[in-house]
Order: structure tokens, then sequence, then C-alpha cells
């Protein structure tokens, strides 16, 4: 039974050469801008209107409630990050902290995560650009424009295919090129929403925050079987506000691991918290939230409401340009997930063979064609909440191996350290496990049946092709 226990060493492995070694090529704005380009996405554009159909105007509550939970979890993410700078993010702190069993079970829901994040964002901006493509007389057929499963059903969600196989064709081009790509996308969207904000302040009422709470606060199914409340709100918001955590996947490729980890992490967090806030407030001033909520482009259609028609065209295509970002992002992060497991031995080693561009070719492809099948049959909301759970599970594991590794290993320098972690810590743990509760029940059941099946796999092959399975 050695197997669970044995732990990962906390220094990166004299093997970790050739084709199985990534190349420092990122610097603090790179990163940063994968972490901004990661957390403001669908979260904002799409599921604000998500949010705000299960909480109402209290949906701002709901985004303070996830954004503190992130902050918690960030603080122990830059610490490990900096501590632990290889790739594999909470799978590679887990496997250190707690050893191989739990590393697994961290990994596999990473996975889960990744990749089900990328059919979440190429679905929301699908939405995006059959409205833009709409405004313009050239939507396509309801029937390629939506999954069997959708709100309003269709054979296949054919913009979310395409862009999800585009972004994958991007990353195998290389690592320093998606990147710097990403970073002047991550400007376009920024301002996107500078301008949506701008023109909506001055339709703003504050009525349409009366009544504040109409669905009280803890999370709750109605008459109609939806689950609702500020908290069931912040469980499916929360999604809006991770993304920092690929940052820490691109460990291995930062030029100064202990300075670009800290400023991207961190940094990306206090960005994007002020941004959702003020998006936020906005929109729900400036159009009730009955109104907007079952949109699928809710800025947009918020803009188009008061006359801005040209303006909601323009917030329609920044999001058709610039959300690919959060999926180019979150498939970054999947394939160094892959990659760190395939390297340490619990999945094939062909999987952690880069090419000469210093990309794990193998992975992102496999990654890419993964995500699209999702996108192309399954609805926005149920993929999202599915995307949290593997989420919640990494960042609970991470504070866990972070309060670990503080009491069992005092002797080692941590280039960040996690203010108040005895307190830190606990809080991000809790409040993580707290919005585990509020997910949808289905969404839970899923996630176990998901790990269930990957214990299976883990005995099966992983346990005795370990690269520690001889210590």
């Amino acid at each position: 039974m050695s197997f669970i226990t044995r732990r990962k060493p906390i220094s990166a492995p004299h093997h970790h050469e050739g084709e199985h070694r990534l190349k420092a090529t990122l610097s603090w704005p790179h990163l940063t801008a994968l972490g901004v380009g990661a957390i403001i996405g669908t979260g904002i554009y799409t599921l604000i209107g998500v949010g705000a159909g299960q909480a109402g105007p209290a949906v701002i509550l709901s985004f303070a409630v996830a954004g503190a939970v992130c902050a918690f979890a960030a603080l122990c993410y830059a610490e490990m990050a900096t501590l632990m700078p290889q790739a594999g993010s909470a799978y590679t702190y887990s496997y250190a902290g707690m050893g191989e069993l739990v590393g697994w079970i961290i990994g596999w829901s990473l996975i889960l995560e990744y990749t089900v994040v990328c059919s979440t964002v190429a679905v929301g901006w699908s939405g995006y650009a059959q409205g833009f493509l709409v405004s313009h007389g050239w939507g396509l057929p309801a029937a390629l424009a939506a999954g069997p499963w959708g709100d309003v059903p269709g054979l296949v969600n054919l913009p979310a295919v395409v862009i999800t196989l585009a972004v994958t064709g991007l990353l195998l081009v290389g690592t320093r090129e998606s990147a710097t790509i990403n970073f002047y996308l991550v400007i376009f969207k920024v301002i996107a929403l500078a301008a949506f904000v701008i023109l909506a302040l001055p339709e703003f009422n504050a009525g349409h925050f009366q009544p504040f709470m109409p669905y009280g606060f803890n999370a709750h199914v109605d008459a109609d079987g939806v689950k609702r409340g500020v908290m069931a709100a912040a469980a499916v918001i929360f999604f809006a506000f991770y993304g920092f955590d690929a940052i820490s996947t691109a460990a291995e490729e930062a030029k100064n691991p202990s300075r670009d980890l800290t400023i991207g992490i961190v940094g990306s967090m206090l960005v994007c918290a002020a941004i959702y806030m003020v998006v936020a407030a906005a929109a729900l001033g400036a159009s009730p939230f009955e109104v907007f909520a079952k949109s699928g482009e809710p800025l947009a259609f918020i803009l188009r409401e008061h006359g801005h028609s040209m303006a909601a065209v323009l917030i329609a295509a920044a999001a058709v340009i610039a959300l690919p970002t959060v999926i180019m992002a979150f498939m970054f992060g999947q394939s160094r997930v892959f990659f760190a497991m395939s390297r340490d031995g619990l999945l094939p080693k062909s999987l952690s063979a880069v090419n000469s561009r210093g990309v794990p070719a193998a992975v992102t492809i496999l990654t890419g064609v993964c995500a699209a099948a999702m996108a192309g049959f399954l609805p926005l909301k149920f993929i999202a909440e599915v995307a949290n759970a593997g989420t919640l599970a990494a960042f609970i594991a991470t504070a866990i191996a972070m309060m670990v590794l503080r009491v069992q290993r005092k002797d080692l320098e941590r280039p960040f350290k996690t203010p108040l972690w005895f307190l830190v810590g606990p809080l991000a743990v809790l409040g993580c496990v707290y919005l585990f509760t509020s997910l949808a029940a289905v969404t839970q059941v899923l996630f176990f049946v998901w790990n269930g099946v990957g214990l299976i796999v883990y005995l099966a092959y992983g346990r005795t092709r370990s690269r520690l399975a001889g210590t």
C-alpha cells in the first residue's frame, strides 16, 4: 500500500530533460495576461445572465463570495507555485504534500476541469458569434448553432466545435507565440468591457436592485426545480473567477518563477475582481435582471435594449474575438497537467513528448478533440457546473498541501509565503467545500463517478508504472 503515501520530490528531478522538459519562455506580463485571459471570459460575458436568474440583483453578492474564496485559494497557489515551479499545478502540489493517490485524484479532477472549461467557453463564444452573425444577416441554421440538449435543441453547436479546434491549432504553433497573441487579445477584451460600463452607467436605475435578494441567500430548489439563491449562483459564478490556476501550470515555463508567478497569480485576481464588480453593477443598473437573465449574450442584449445597436455589435465582436483567450489558457493548462502526469509515469509516456517548438503536441490535440466534442453537444450551464466541481477539488487540495508542507517542511525556502496561512488555508478549504455543496446534485454525482473511473484507471495502470513505484 506504499503507493498511497509515496510522494513526489519538492525539487525538480534531474530526469526532466530533453523531449520531456518544457522551455522557460514566459515572463510576468505573459503570465498575468494568461490569468486575466482565463478569468475574464464566459463568466462576465455570459454567465452573469445565468447567475442573475438564480440570485436576482444579489448576484453581486454571489460575485463577492466566489471572488473571496478564489482570493484565499490564489494565495495558497502563489506559495505552492513558487515553491514547486513545475508543470502540473494542483496535481503536483498534492502529489508532493499528500502522496501519489491524492495527487492522482486531483490530477484526474483537473483533466475534467480544464477540458470542460474549454467546452464551456466555446459554447458561450458560440452564442455571441451567432448573435453577431445574425445581426449581419449571416446567422447559421438553428440546428447547427446548438447541441441537442440546449434550451433550444439543435443537432450540433458547430461554432463551438470550430473555435475549439482553431485554438488547438494555435497552441501547436508554440508557447511564446500563442502567449503573445493572448496578451494583445486580453487588452482588447478589457477595453470592450470598459466601453460597456461607460455606455451602461447613464442608464443606471437603482430601482432595478429591488428586491435585492428575491430568492434568498442559501441555495435551494424552487417549485420549478431550479436551484436558486445567492450561494447557488455563487457556485456557478465561481467559474467566472478561476483561471489563475492555469498560471501555475506554466510554472516550469516561467523565466523567473519566484517573481513572475507571484505577480501573475495575485495580480490577475486583483485586476479581475475589480472589473467584475463594476461590470455586474453596471449591467444590473441598466436592465432588470429578469430581462437579460435568459439571453445568451447579456451584455450585448442590454446595450441593444438602450438603443446602442452599434455598440452591441462591437461588444459581441469583442466576445467573438477575445473569448478564445480563455479556451487558450485552459487548454494550455490541461495539456501541462496531462504532460506532468505522463512524465511521472501515471499516464502513457508518449503523452509527455515535446516537439521542436516546446509544445506537448499529443496531449494538446487530445484535449482539443475532447473539448470540441463536448462543446458540440452539451448545454452551457451543465458544463460550467461540472467544471466547477473539479476546480473546487483542486483548490481544496492545494490549500491542504500548503498547510501540510508548512507543518512538515518548515526548512523549505519559500519565495512567496501565504499571509496568515493558518487562517487563509482553512478559509479556502471551507469556502470551497461550501460551494461544492451548493452545486446541483447531478453535478456532484458526475464528479464522483468521474473520479471512480479515474481510480480504476490508476489501479490498473498508473500504480505500477509510476516513476516512484520502486521506492
